[in-house]
């Protein structure tokens, strides 16, 4: 059995040790695009700041530890019928087996001057190096973006003492993950870190200067900067699907065997469209986590196994110079659905809890780590809280002792 798994980054690499246990014997051809070993994209921030060499970013230390089933390559297009890859030109490649683990490539915004030499997004090794040439302690730099990704590379450059500037086209910072309570309050806690921070703005332009570049904004300013950094959202890595005949929406849709349209082509992390564990509906959940977990289902179905996916359910921690944020599920809430708000802007510490009917469904806090895994399983146990919904809606801060309750019952019910 041939097993190719296309993309060596976090789910690619988990797939092929996976299926490298199960079924020792087989063949597995893991493919990636870049000139480097496989390595975590999460850790580029690390190596901006320092604290890493290139080398701390791989996700295998061991040089044998792919025993040659690494490949480099590109793939231009995937007959499902003949389960062939092509690579370009004549150069392709067959398979019994495959997994699509392409994750995502960067958005590129249509601004005038995104191509100009000292714009640069921040996603690749390659990336990462240009932005360490021009980083310098006191150049300026402007970051247009402040979702999950780009707060992770704001705390980069911080540690290189630039002279930043961030500019988000939401209502504040990290729109797609905290409410707009919470979301405020960390753009109040960046600002007081000496980072200019403009939401509700956009690049409208980047022209070249004599000593750096002009970004003009659409609140009226005109910023010079030395280096521009693209941090406006990802997408699935799928362009080379078009004609494939896979079934794909935004992203390639699987079931909870994490299998394509196509019985022998899987799918697993960033490139997926999967079942969301709270709402039923599709969703891309683009973070780590889900991936390794997806990769680990694939895996064991590719070697003749029946793991099957619960749902992905969106989990988002972030640390923000030093500000812990989380939300969790529907932390948006629902229509019709209740909920429960409180804050301490002083002390930037803010809870928020979503209902469905006694159902915990989704929660955001920020400034507080000792609720997170209470409440994150209150929303994958679906448990019913009962009296106890209307004891947090009294008193968020009571969630642990709501956890601790209900698992206590639920112990007791099994004994």
């Amino acid at each position: 059995m041939k097993h190719l798994i296309l993309g060596n980054g976090p789910a690619g690499v988990i797939a092929a040790e996976g299926i490298r246990r199960l079924r020792p014997s087989d063949e597995i051809v893991l493919i990636g695009s870049e000139d480097a070993p496989p390595y975590s994209r999460m850790a580029i921030p690390y190596l901006l700041v320092g604290n890493i060499s290139e080398e701390g970013t791989y996700l295998r230390k061991s040089k044998d530890h792919f025993s040659n089933q690494l490949k480099k390559a590109r793939a231009h297009s995937l007959d499902i019928k003949n389960k062939s890859l092509n690579l370009g030109g004549s150069d392709s490649i067959h398979f019994d087996k495959l997994l699509i683990a392409t994750g995502s490539v960067p958005v590129r915004p249509p601004i005038p001057g995104i191509d100009l030499p000292g714009v640069h997004p921040c996603w690749t090794l390659e990336d990462a190096r240009a932005i360490q040439k021009l980083a310098k302690p006191g150049a300026r730099v402007l970051q247009m973006g402040a979702g999950f990704i780009g707060c992770i590379i704001l705390e980069a450059l911080a540690s290189k003492n630039v002279k930043l500037t961030v500019v988000e086209m939401g209502d504040r910072m990290v729109p797609r993950m905290m409410t707009e309570v919470a979301g405020n309050l960390i753009k109040t806690w960046v600002e007081e870190k000496g980072i200019a921070v403009h939401t509700n703005t956009k690049v409208e332009s980047i022209t070249q200067s004599q000593s750096g570049l002009l970004v003009k904004l659409s609140n009226g300013e005109t910023i010079e900067v030395d280096l521009v950094i693209s941090a406006t959202g990802v997408k699935p890595n799928i362009e080379f699907l078009k004609n494939s005949g896979l079934q794909i929406q935004t992203g390639i849709l699987v079931n909870e065997q994490m299998q394509t349209s196509h019985s022998d082509i899987y799918a697993a992390g960033d490139v997926t469209e999967s079942v969301d564990f709270c709402t039923g509906e599709r969703i891309i959940n683009a973070i780590q986590p889900n991936a390794a977990d997806q990769a680990s289902i694939a895996a064991s179905n590719m070697a003749g196994g029946h793991a099957t996916a619960v749902g992905s359910l969106q989990v988002n921690v972030l640390d923000t110079l030093g500000l812990i944020s989380s939300s969790f599920g529907q932390w948006s809430g629902i229509q019709g659905g209740q909920h429960v708000e409180r804050c301490n802007p002083d002390q930037y510490q803010y809870i928020r809890l979503e209902f469905d009917q006694d159902r915990l469904i989704g929660a955001t806090s920020l400034g507080m780590t000792e609720h997170v895994g209470a409440i994150r399983g209150l929303i994958q146990t679906r448990v019913a809280l009962g009296d106890w919904k209307e004891k947090l809606l009294h008193d968020p801060l009571r969630i642990m002792d709501a956890y601790l309750a209900k698992a206590q019952a639920q112990a007791n019910w099994v004994a």
